[in-house]
């Protein structure tokens, strides 16, 4: 059985956690499989959206495996198979799996259908869009364990939430439910849990029906526009407008929509 499923669709990019007897947590073979898929996603040009997902269970991701990979990341146990040795041997394949330092350049929906908890939060918020399951439990708990949110946790938190929450979270190392969440503005829809990968994958369809290079230049200058000042911001919407005006798909979607049918983007 594979730790990792993929599937493709109508430009569309599924992928699912699929270590439901672990909570769907990340060991050393998960990680490696989820280094090398985002890489290949990245740069799949036909997939226009990624929705990540769990295996149907009570938990969307664990976090980082506390029985495999904690353990060899402390030195209290050696290296037993090749993906013990791939991720000693590549220390950065870690933070590629959590999305940590990488950027797919393409918009990632996570589908939390169950609790997101340490390194699983950490791939929520990497999301630029987040659909949670009704009761399920979202936390940092690193801090109980002698740790901290190393994968992105406590850089982006505090970017998504209040100050005070963020910090309630980090330092107490406590969960919020998904409707907390959601009043925090950190989830997009909370749903009952067989509903969650069904309305993910309605907003994927959504954005993939969209012209492919605006898409991508919106969320660019989305996520770059919080480190400039807003002078900056702009100048960069612009340089971003202007490289658009000349594409294929700036002319096909005026074009559709004067001629009343569904424009055909090419993504050039």
């Amino acid at each position: 059985m594979s730790v990792l499923d993929v599937e493709f669709s109508d430009g569309i990019a599924l992928v699912r956690l699929n270590r439901p007897e672990a909570r769907n947590a990340l060991n050393p073979e998960l990680i490696v499989a989820l280094a090398n898929c985002w890489l290949q996603l990245r740069d799949d040009d036909s997939v226009r959206v990624v929705v990540l997902t769990g295996a149907a269970g009570s938990t969307f991701c664990a976090g980082f495996d506390l029985g495999s990979y904690i353990p060899l990341l402390t030195g209290a146990r050696q290296a037993a198979d090749e993906w013990d040795r791939a991720v000693l041997a590549e220390p950065d394949l870690p933070a590629r799996a959590t999305l940590r330092d990488l950027d797919i350049g393409k918009p990632l929906i996570v589908a939390a259908n169950g609790h997101a908890i340490a390194g699983g939060m950490e791939m929520l918020l990497a999301g630029d869009l987040r659909v949670a399951a009704s009761g399920a439990r979202l936390g940092l708990s690193e801090v109980k364990l002698g740790l901290i949110p190393a994968m992105g946790g406590t850089a982006r938190l505090t970017r998504l939430v209040s100050p005070a929450l963020a910090a309630e979270m980090l330092l107490t190392g406590n969960p919020i439910d998904a409707d907390g969440a959601l009043a925090a503005g950190l989830v997009n829809y909370v749903v009952a849990a067989e509903k969650v990968e069904e309305i993910a994958l309605e907003l994927a369809a959504t954005i993939a029906a969209n012209a492919p290079l605006a898409v991508q230049a919106a969320r660019k200058v989305m996520r770059q526009a919080a480190d400039l000042s807003e002078a900056e911001a702009l100048a960069l919407e612009s340089a971003e407008s202007k490289v658009l005006a000349g594409t294929e798909d700036a002319q096909e979607g005026p074009r559709a929509f004067m001629e009343k049918r569904p424009p055909v983007f090419k993504g050039r």
